[in-house]
This record gives C-alpha cells, structure tokens and sequence, in this order.
C-alpha cells in the first residue's frame, strides 16, 4: 500500500545518448533512514511489468538491460521510493522509442589530410550502426575570414573529400550525422566541434 508520508520520486526521465539509455530521477528527501528505489519497465504491447535489475537500490538512475536495448521498441518504465516498509507511488515514464527519443552526438573526426585544393576527411559514427542503417554526414565549412561565406556538402561515406579549396588557406568545418529511421524521417545528431586546417602550398 503506498505510503502517503512517502513522496514519490521527481524529474523521472529516460535520459539517452547515442542509442545508450537510463532511466534516472532525483533523489527523495527525508528526515531519518536511506531511500532505496524500484524500477520496473515494460514494452507497449506486453501488459506485465518486468524487473529491470533495480530492487531496492541506492542509485538515483538505472540502465536500460539487455533485453529492451531495442531501437524500435516502445517502452514504458516506472520507479518508486521505497523507506523500510513504505512505499511511494509510482512515477511513469511517457512512452520511449529510442530511434525517435535519442539524442546522437557528433561523429568523431579519425583524421584530416590536407592537399592544396581539398581536405580528405575520415570520420566514424558516434555509435555502432547496425545492418541496414542508413547514415548522412552533413559538412559545413568555411574560409576562416572575417566574413565567412558557409558551404555545405552531404557524404553517405565515412571518408570524404571537402574540394576546390584555395591553396595555402585555413578552412574550417564542423559534421553533423543524421540516421534515417523507419517512419522516413531522419534523426539528428549534434555538430561536431569546429576544426581547422591549412591548405598546403602546391
């Protein structure tokens, strides 16, 4: 039976980052004793509520298992403070799709090689793709000016070339990823960092 002395735990949210998900909340305030907390989750087509290896535990957050690590999957999560043998009530998540859900971060730059007209860049996704992804990187870059005029270019490729550069001149450019999911939409991730590189002489 819940507890009205109890209080529920607040900002409950699903917090994930390149496909990598956690459930987590604040930490509920009392006079004397440690909050311990629960967390079950289940998915939208399945009634029954399932463990999530967190019984009882200190932490104010808990990973996704194994089992519902799936993109396309719609899963429902609650938590509740538990006090001796006091309950809370328990707090729900809304509805969580990874693939609509996720926040990607930027693709990691592996290296940059500078000729005098182009920079050939290899660049690697910010999480393990899986078959059949299908994955954008879109280039911004720039003359590093006092007034620059940004271009773009969108690669499916993970080694690209940025070209008709001038020779002897510092460009800069900054790569976003963006992964098409299954409603067609694309999903976007974060810039990365602007770099900067000099073109070399010919």
């Amino acid at each position: 039976e819940p507890s009205p002395h109890l209080p529920a735990p607040k900002d409950v949210e699903v917090y994930s980052y390149n496909f990598q998900s956690l459930l987590r909340w604040s930490p509920v305030p009392v006079e004397n004793g440690s909050v311990l907390y629960t967390a079950h989750y289940r998915t939208g087509s399945y009634e029954e509520w399932s463990d999530m290896d967190c019984t009882q535990t200190p932490q104010t957050q808990c990973g996704f298992p194994p089992e519902i690590r799936r993109r396309r999957w719609t899963i429902l999560l609650r938590v509740r403070a538990e006090l001796g043998a006091r309950t809370s009530a328990w707090v729900h998540t809304p509805p969580f799709v990874a693939e609509r859900n996720t926040t990607l971060g930027p693709p990691k730059v592996n290296s940059v090689s500078v000729s005098p007209d182009s920079l050939l860049i290899s660049v690697s996704p910010p999480f393990t793709p899986e078959a059949g992804d299908i994955l954008q990187y879109h280039v911004s870059y720039w003359e590093n000016t006092t007034n620059p005029t940004e271009k773009k270019l969108s690669e499916s490729k993970t080694l690209f070339q940025i070209g008709n550069l001038k020779e002897s001149t510092l460009y800069c450019f900054s790569i976003q990823v963006q992964l098409k999911i299954y409603t067609g939409h694309w999903l976007e991730g974060e810039q990365s960092a602007p770099e900067c590189h000099r073109t070399v002489l010919s």
